[in-house]
């Protein structure tokens, strides 16, 4: 479950990949809510439209691929568990649910062990995808991160993210460092942009290679490379099988354009899946 476009680039990943999700968010009572909505058909979509503007980010690409991203106060500011948790379907088995965007939710931020603990009694497995923090990797929040860690199953964070949540130097001892840190057996994952991507998991470090292919951007690099590794470990994949089917994903995701002239299952062959 994914507020906002980052919502949409992971559903809408996984669609590619002819693959099936539910999304479960919000957005604002305007028109681009309205739109984005529009853009996800063919996804089981659960969406309720907040009386407040959409949030919107604005990504910047700098030539040397590195991002800024600015966002505007919005609807996000306005999701609450109590509102969102009605809408999210029984856990069919093996069934992961991907929550991220917390820190632009304050109060879901707030609640955020309790959100987790929840999903885990209702039979999720929990991946988490944080985000960057605006005031950083404090240590408020590093110690707020011990709380909920050990109701997630799959921490899913860039490079720059893991070392300054673990406040580490070497990713491979910030990455063990993290995992322990999660439910018995939680994989711990560092995505690596361009080298591509490596874990965690009881003490076992793996890696893969980014696939080299003619990137147009690298917008929404993190939330397909999401989609790829979650499909392909709920899919019983290995975890160095399922790392580099998410570097394959993102990396062939991102050397779109445009990215809607991508069919659904247009990228089945990645997952093995099969066209409907």
């Amino acid at each position: 479950m994914r507020p906002g476009f980052s919502a949409a680039n992971a559903a809408l990943a996984a669609r590619h990949l002819g693959a099936s999700c539910t999304l479960v968010g919000d957005v604002g009572d305007d028109p681009l809510g309205y739109w984005l909505v529009g853009e996800l058909a063919g996804i089981d979509v659960r969406i309720a439209h907040l009386p407040a503007s959409t949030t919107t980010t604005v990504a910047v690409l700098h030539d040397d691929a590195e991002r800024s991203f600015m966002t505007t106060r919005g609807h996000l500011e306005l999701v609450t568990w109590s509102a969102m948790s009605a809408r999210i379907p029984r856990a069919a088995p093996g069934a992961i649910a991907l929550m991220t965007g917390v820190f632009l939710m304050p109060q879901i931020e707030h609640d955020y062990p309790l959100v987790l603990a929840d999903l885990n009694a209702r039979g999720y497995r929990v991946a988490v995808d944080t985000g960057w923090p605006p005031s950083g990797w404090t240590a408020e929040l590093r110690q707020a991160a011990s709380q909920w860690m050990q109701h997630c199953d799959i921490l899913l964070l860039n490079e720059t993210e893991v070392l300054h949540l673990a406040a580490k130097d070497n990713l491979e001892e910030a990455l063990r460092e993290l995992a322990a840190m999660l439910a018995p057996g939680g994989i711990a994952v560092a995505k690596t942009g361009s080298k591509g991507a490596s874990a965690c998991s009881s003490g076992r470090i793996c890696d893969a290679k980014a696939v080299r292919l003619n990137v147009f951007d690298t917008i929404g690099a993190g939330d397909s490379f999401n989609a790829g590794f979650l499909l392909a470990l709920g899919a019983g994949a290995e975890l160095t099988e399922a790392l580099k089917t998410a570097c394959r994903t993102a990396s062939t995701i991102i050397s779109k354009f445009p990215r809607q002239s991508i069919p659904p299952a247009g990228l089945a062959q990645i997952l093995g899946t099969k066209r409907s």
